[in-house]
């Protein structure tokens, strides 16, 4: 799928240069307070059964997972190689740059769910990405995406700054419905009150084998 669906602009940033000089050194900090992550963590809990294969979209040392449930497996993909060696809850990962292969390394229906926790404002090719989260997918299988308000603004995407919190909502659900071969996506606003908002926008890969984008 290619992004000639979005402007192009759309996902410039301030700071153009490759991510792997800016994700060189580890970050040991959490991006949500931990009022959210809990919330976060109850909302995975609910919506991810034991024994599922997750894969951690753009990881770091913490999942978010429930401690207490066991999954099948747990793979990591993120930006540095010690965050993620630092993340206990994961059985494997792999240390991948999105924005310059947006193709993922995992063969055809591996995971039963995908999760994206407070990431997708980096990706600068969406519309490429989302299609190869279905490839990895099962059928009917859930790509979960959860977003707040907080960011580095020096890499996020500038549609990403100019949106409204709402707008922003819709823009991760035009993400599925341009990329096609989803079911309709859901969205459920789990902000905990006095903290960091949380809402999380997530559709099942559809049994279809035809994409309806």
């Amino acid at each position: 799928m290619a992004e000639t669906q979005l402007p192009r602009e759309f996902f410039d940033r301030v700071d153009q240069s490759g991510d792997g000089e800016f994700y060189r050194e580890p970050r040991f900090v959490t991006h949500i307070d931990d009022a959210t992550i809990g919330a976060l963590t109850a909302l995975y809990r609910e919506l991810i059964a034991p024994g599922s294969s997750v894969l951690d979209l753009m990881s770091s040392w913490i999942s978010h997972l429930p401690t207490d449930v066991e999954y099948g497996r747990v793979a990591g993909l993120g930006m540095n190689h010690e965050e993620l060696q630092g993340n206990e809850q994961l059985h494997d990962f792999v240390v991948h740059d999105l924005n310059r292969d947006p193709e993922l390394p995992y063969g055809d229906e591996a995971f039963d769910v995908v999760v994206n926790a407070v990431s997708i404002q980096y990706l600068t090719r969406p519309l490429e990405v989302f299609p190869s989260v279905r490839r990895v997918l099962k059928p009917g299988g859930t790509y979960l995406v959860a977003i707040s308000h907080r960011m580095f603004p020096t890499k996020a995407v500038a549609i990403w700054q100019s949106l409204s919190n709402d707008d922003r909502i819709r823009l991760v659900g035009s993400y599925f419905m341009l990329s096609g071969g989803w079911e309709e996506p859901e969205f459920v606003d789990r902000s905990p009150p006095g903290a960091d908002p949380l809402w999380a926008i997530f559709a099942r890969r559809s049994a279809s084998e035809e994409s309806e984008g």
